[in-house]
């Protein structure tokens, strides 16, 4: 399925758990204070901005931040939140969407740059944070680390999470760096409903290697938004990308 198919108007209604998982504090609060203090009083422009799960409590911290967004469903969740005044959003591809005006900060966050299928895509993608940038200007993204080490040899799928109503199932191509991750929410009946999503994973060093074909360099990885080291058994990273001055 393509994107704009995915993200549709029942995905979009659904998306948001106020308080719980992604939007819990616990989450949230660290990632607003770190993007807040990178944008060093300038602008923000959120990649792949969703309903605005960060751009909301972003901007009522004084940043001004616009978005980049494919899903026209979630961009009215969003506005079910904010005008466009507050938060101005492009309707567009991440890739090559141009939004108006120079940002201090660009950002990218829960494994988004994934949903782009190609190579090719994903580095589009660091040339348009880039041409969206002052000098100087950093590009942040999160994203997970491919879990390869928990794929048996001749198997193609991993169980990735398991809760009570919840089951997620992941299903490699490995030759093509895919992953489609299943979804799964049942009750206590037969009936189950399914969300399938594809991402294309990306190894740290071959995301280094788009930044620099963009004009960046790697200013800092963390395992996460409260700055913990990354290493090698790290689940996932936080990578700050900055331009030359």
């Amino acid at each position: 399925m393509a994107q704009h198919e995915i993200w549709d108007v029942d995905t979009a209604a659904r998306y948001d758990t106020p308080g719980t998982g992604m939007f819990s504090p616990e989450v949230l609060e660290p990632t607003v204070q770190r993007l807040a203090g990178l944008t060093a009083g300038g602008r923000a422009l959120e990649l792949a901005i969703g309903t605005g799960r960060v751009a909301v409590p972003l901007a009522e911290r004084g940043v001004p931040v616009s978005g980049i967004e494919l899903s026209q469903p979630m961009v009215d969740q969003l506005r079910a939140k904010v005008d466009a005044g507050t938060i101005p959003v492009v309707l567009g591809d991440m890739a090559s969407a141009r939004a108006p005006g120079e940002f201090t900060l660009v950002y990218l966050v829960f494994n988004t740059i994934s949903n782009l299928l190609t190579q090719a895509e994903q580095v589009a993608c660091f040339r348009n944070a880039a041409r969206h940038l002052s000098p100087g200007g950093c590009f942040v993204i999160e994203l997970w680390v491919p879990e390869l080490r928990t794929l048996p040899p001749g198997q193609r799928a991993t169980v990735g999470q398991v809760e009570p109503g919840y089951l997620l199932l992941d299903t490699y191509d490995v030759l093509n760096q895919r992953v489609v991750s299943h979804h799964v929410h049942f009750g206590d009946g037969t009936a189950a409903e399914l969300f399938r999503s594809p991402h294309r994973y990306i190894w740290p060093a071959e995301l280094d290697l788009m930044a620099q074909l963009a004009g960046f360099e790697l200013e800092s990885r963390h395992a996460d938004w409260s700055g913990a080291d990354f290493t090698a058994e790290s689940g996932s990273h936080v990578s700050v990308y900055r331009l030359p001055r």
